[in-house]
């Protein structure tokens, strides 16, 4: 079996009103509990119809399979064609990408995609993996992140293809490139709509 996660925004409030030491525990028996309307969304949001789950939204990114490879090779193209980028788009998508799926530039360097204070340990993971929790206010910030990058996303095209495109591959060319970021884009602008945070869990 290959690496999955899931991908939730979460009422802050509600998880830091929780003791520290109980939050991963609760978290992910709150987010791997079944829902119904699983079956009927293979992309978009699935919000828990039991009112004691409803601080928090679990987000399905089309044609993953909720796969976390994608996300491992979207952050691998976003690599390959970084210095093609101008710079705006380059600052704006570094920090967008380090903070959730990228492991920075340095690859020496493990990516830390966690903020601080949220779990005093990660020992309670269920399984081992990806991890992401992100607050509101980095939320904030990454939002801001991509309205910067969007706009000059579309002249990534064309360099796309010359360095990053891997037919057969997950996240083959730049459409699939695009899809997967403007995802997160929704979870990131959903969770800042409700001045949430974002976490995603392996599973």
């Amino acid at each position: 079996m290959g690496m999955d996660i899931i991908v939730l925004v979460v009422d802050w409030v509600h998880l830091t009103d929780i003791a520290p030491d109980d939050r991963l525990k609760v978290l992910q028996e709150s987010a791997y509990e079944d829902d119904e309307s699983d079956d009927a969304v293979d992309a978009g949001w699935v919000w828990p119809a039991e009112p004691d789950r409803a601080w928090l939204g679990r987000y399905e990114f089309g044609g993953t399979l909720g796969s976390y490879k994608p996300h491992f090779w979207a952050a691998q193209a976003w690599e390959d064609v970084r210095n093609e980028a101008g710079t705006a788009l380059r600052t704006a998508l570094d920090e967008f990408l380090k903070a959730l799926i990228w492991w920075g530039p340095e690859v020496d360097t493990d990516a830390e995609h966690v903020d601080t204070g949220i779990f005093p340990s990660t020992d309670g993971l269920w399984r081992p993996g990806p991890l992401i929790a992100r607050g509101p206010q980095t939320v904030a910030g990454l939002n801001r992140c991509w309205q910067e990058a969007a706009p000059a996303m579309p002249h990534l095209r064309a360099p796309y293809a010359r360095h990053a495109a891997c037919p057969g591959r997950w996240i083959a060319d730049f459409e699939e490139f695009t899809e997967l970021l403007s995802g997160w884009a929704e979870v990131v602008g959903e969770a800042q709509r409700r001045q949430w945070g974002l976490i995603g869990l392996p599973i």
